[in-house]
């Protein structure tokens, strides 16, 4: 099935993924990446619990889950460009769009900087969820010190928009989800990646 006609549905994980053009970098500065996140916050978390994620240079991967209809009020159209069907792809389509318009003003470029569409891959088991969480996280060489991750977040205490507690309960508790961190993960889904 073609990625633009699958929709995210309501209380579902998904891996949301994308990189730049011809894998070019996305992110050239600390600035940039912290943008990224302030829209995060502006597009995303309205509508999705963060379960993990991490900014590469040329690359991004969420963690998300729909969050349920209680969390969320829609307006009554069911059909077409602003119906509740595609509502989730275009939250995400417009913190790309975001990103892309400030990135573009500030090095003085045009058109997109990201692959169109962004990928997503629908996570249906606890054990893959957990995988992914590792996989997200071990991105960077030095995930432990990172600082465009979530890892920081979930084993701190510090405010966060991450669901911290649901992510540590997955693992047990704090300690297996450090001691789950130190084995490689290998996961097959990402190969084309």
């Amino acid at each position: 099935m073609e990625i633009r006609g699958t929709h995210l549905e309501i209380d579902k994980f998904y891996h949301i993924f994308n990189r730049g053009i011809n894998s070019k970098l996305t992110f050239l500065s600390n600035e940039n990446y912290n943008y990224f996140l302030q829209k995060v916050k502006v597009y995303l978390v309205p509508y999705f619990d963060i379960y993990a994620y991490c900014l590469m240079p040329n690359h991004f991967h969420f963690l998300l889950k729909v969050k349920s209809v209680e969390e969320i009020a829609f307006s009554e159209k069911k059909s077409g460009l602003h119906s509740e069907d595609g509502f989730f792809s275009k939250a995400i389509g417009k913190l790309i769009s975001s990103y892309t318009q400030s990135f573009n003003k500030v090095y003085q470029r045009s058109g997109p900087i990201f692959e169109s569409p962004f990928k997503r891959i629908h996570i249906d088991s606890d054990d893959y969820l957990r995988n992914l969480i590792v996989y997200i996280h071990q991105n960077p060489e030095n995930f432990h010190t990172y600082k465009f991750s979530s890892y920081s977040a979930i084993i701190s205490n510090a405010e966060t928009n991450i669901m911290r507690k649901d992510v540590l309960e997955l693992f047990g508790d704090r300690e297996n989800f450090i001691q789950c961190h130190l084995k490689e993960i290998n996961l097959n889904f990402v190969k084309d990646f």
